[in-house]
């Protein structure tokens, strides 16, 4: 498992682009045969893919005797085609873009698919749950004259899959449409991460991040998770329409609680 450590708003302008891409982009998150984790010390935060038929290990940097015995995990079927995850024998089965919650205290997570996983610290349990399309919480923003014509489908949140504190779900930018949360915001309570899909391999998203008033970037390719401080915008514009993960964790699980940031003042 690789670890990321936390950074402050001020070490970004002395970074260059290759410094950038180490400390915020997830690049190699999928393996064949493999679970691969990445360990952020933004709000503990674990990030990682599983391809093929695998098992959730329990690297040693956790301390702990299994993978869950202090965590819950967001797990979303990434891939074109179904697959399942089975949670101490109870198999479930999710389609792409469908998810599944595993509670703190499961032992045992096996992967049949192309998934994209997500990890909070938790202090308390809450049951497994899987969640369609259908179940999910859809709303529609943003408009086709703003290039942002996008509906977010709210899976893991409060009104929806209850968790300790690991919020979820998955935007879909309609055809024609490459801007993602635009007005962007901030969250001084909770690190966010996106992980974008859903467009060819030969396509990327630019993704902005940084103080709003000294942003920066980053050319994302498909299928790479950027980590977002609590102090930095998250917002990009893509060469095609495509689809994202949005996940948090921190201090609270109020989607609501944002700093709204207008776009001219966006430096």
């Amino acid at each position: 498992m690789e670890s990321r450590h936390a950074t402050a708003p001020d070490q970004l302008a002395g970074m260059d682009t290759d410094q950038l891409r180490r400390r915020f982009l997830v690049e190699d998150l999928f393996a064949p045969g493999e679970v691969r984790l990445t360990y952020s010390h933004e709000d503990r935060i674990v990030v990682g893919g599983s391809d093929g038929a695998t098992e959730l290990p329990c690297p040693a940097e956790l301390r702990s005797e299994f993978f869950l015995e202090r965590r819950e995990l967001g797990v979303v079927n990434i891939g074109g085609g179904p697959g399942s995850v089975t949670v101490d024998g109870d198999r479930y089965e999710l389609a792409a873009r469908e998810v599944l919650y595993v509670g703190r205290g499961a032992r045992e997570v096996r992967f049949d698919g192309r998934f994209y996983l997500v990890s909070t610290p938790a202090h308390a349990t809450h049951p497994t749950v899987r969640a369609t399309l259908d179940d999910a919480e859809p709303v529609r923003l943003g408009s086709q004259d703003g290039s942002n014509d996008r509906t977010i489908y709210k899976y893991i949140h409060v009104k929806g899959i209850q968790s300790c504190q690991l919020v979820l779900g998955v935007t879909v930018l309609a055809p024609g449409s490459m801007w993602n949360t635009m007005p962007c915001h901030t969250h001084e309570r909770r690190t966010e991460v996106y992980f974008y899909f859903g467009l060819p391999s030969t396509d990327r998203v630019v993704h902005l991040m940084g103080r709003p008033d000294a942003t920066r970037n980053l050319i994302v390719a498909p299928e790479q998770a950027v980590i977002s401080p609590s102090w930095s915008v998250h917002c990009g514009f893509g060469t095609r329409s495509y689809a994202f993960v949005w996940a948090m964790g921190g201090e609270n699980q109020a989607y609501e609680d944002v700093e709204p940031v207008a776009i001219g003042d966006l430096r």
